[in-house]
């Protein structure tokens, strides 16, 4: 069976919990010649199992659990498409899947759903999967295997692009593992048409987690001429204009996301006069204007925090942009901010927003808190697991 790998008295907690991570620090033994990213069962101080996992002889995180207690696992195909197939089910229930309004999800978040290391993303009949840690990237084969026995994919494409992997010691790798990636992978959402560009595009190809904010942006757009600051391809601003937004304009440093903007309204029948853009960098952007011009900004920049190294320039960052961001606000206008920064949490963005409200001579009345979409867990298991937190704001500006 798997090697034993043990943990010091009193280490046993989190496994006991379920929580996902042993770290390196808690072991006390560890079997000769055991090889990074092998599978390993995890036992505590007296001897008894409390998981099975897979193991890294270069991470802090030693080992990542994938079952727990002591009955013996085999981690093989059939146990990840019985894993994908539960993580699917859960999807269904939430209104997602093949036959759904919302064809475009995450079917699996790693270690929110008992798949540490591993994201898996659908798109209609297109698969993309992220690959983080050595212990699933020796497992590809039976990953890609299980995939094709749980979804009959036409395609399956992965993007493990990510800079984690050097944590890992490992490479980038990314490429078509199963039949022919389409140029985009064309999906619904809740009657808004997308398409992902799953070889080339950011993440997986879309931001999936924002379905909700979506909605929400779609709540609050009627008659509003909209500002959508890094637009990527434009999904915010067609809940916008299909929320009724007389205009969107969208602003983004990607010539090709401004491209997939343009797709986008072609898709979903709106008229290119109205959805406008604008290849510049957010912040000089930004910096050039100073006077309120429209009734909706939303604004979803990318990480600004990767690490807790980059707290302080960060929230620096943060600080700036919702500041220069809010003057861009008609009085009763509609301010739509994002972080998708882990080392960002709630209170610290709600505060910078406090700071940056104040000192942009407006007042901002909560209308509501939009989390990422629910097929990327919340896991009370693995609070690691939130990480994208969204305010929708009603402005006031302050004679």
């Amino acid at each position: 069976m798997y090697p034993i790998v043990t943990l010091s008295p009193g280490k046993e907690t989190n496994g006991i919990f379920r929580h996902p991570w042993i770290f390196s620090g808690a072991l006390v033994k560890r079997p000769e010649g055991i090889e990074h990213g092998a599978i390993v069962r995890v036992a505590d101080s007296t001897g008894r199992i409390i998981g099975t996992g897979t193991y890294s002889a270069k991470s802090s995180i030693a080992v990542r659990l994938l079952a727990f207690g002591d009955k013996e696992v085999v981690i093989d195909e059939a146990w990840f498409a019985a894993k994908f197939i539960e993580a699917d089910e859960r999807r269904r229930l939430l209104g997602y899947g093949p036959d759904s309004p919302v064809d475009g999800y995450r079917a699996a978040f790693g270690e929110a759903d008992g798949l540490p290391g591993l994201v898996i993303d659908r798109y209609g009949d297109v698969i993309v999967l992220q690959i983080s840690t050595t212990g699933m990237d020796a497992r590809r084969e039976e990953i890609v295997a299980a995939l094709k026995s749980a979804f009959s994919p036409t395609a399956i494409v992965e993007r493990s692009d990510l800079p984690v992997r050097k944590e890992e010691a490992l490479g980038d790798a990314a490429g078509t593992l199963f039949g022919e990636a389409p140029a985009s992978a064309a999906f619904s959402e809740r009657g808004m048409r997308f398409e992902a560009d799953v070889v080339n595009g950011q993440k997986t190809g879309f931001f999936l987690d924002q379905k909700e904010l979506r909605a929400a942006i779609g709540r609050y757009a009627d008659g509003r001429e909209t500002l959508n600051l890094f637009s990527y391809t434009g999904a915010a601003g067609i809940a916008a204009m299909k929320g009724g937004a007389t205009s969107v304009h969208n602003v983004d440093a990607s010539a090709t996301a401004l491209e997939g903007c343009r797709r986008h309204a072609e898709l979903n029948g709106i008229d290119a006069s109205a959805f406008t853009t604008e290849e510049a960098d957010a912040f000089q952007y930004l910096s050039s204007k100073g006077e309120p011009a429209y009734d909706m900004v939303l604004m979803d920049p990318p990480a600004l925090i990767k690490s807790q190294r980059d707290g302080e320039e960060g929230k620096k960052a943060y600080h700036f942009l919702n500041r220069a961001a809010l003057r861009l606000v008609r009085d009763g206008g509609v301010f739509v901010t994002s972080s998708c920064s882990h080392f960002l949490n709630e209170e610290d963005f709600a505060f910078t927003l406090r700071r940056a409200s104040v000192q942009a001579g407006v007042r901002l009345d909560l209308l509501e808190i939009v989390r990422q979409a629910p097929d990327h867990p919340l896991s009370v298991y693995f609070p690691e697991s939130s990480y994208l937190k969204s305010f929708v704001f009603r402005v006031a500006r302050e004679s």
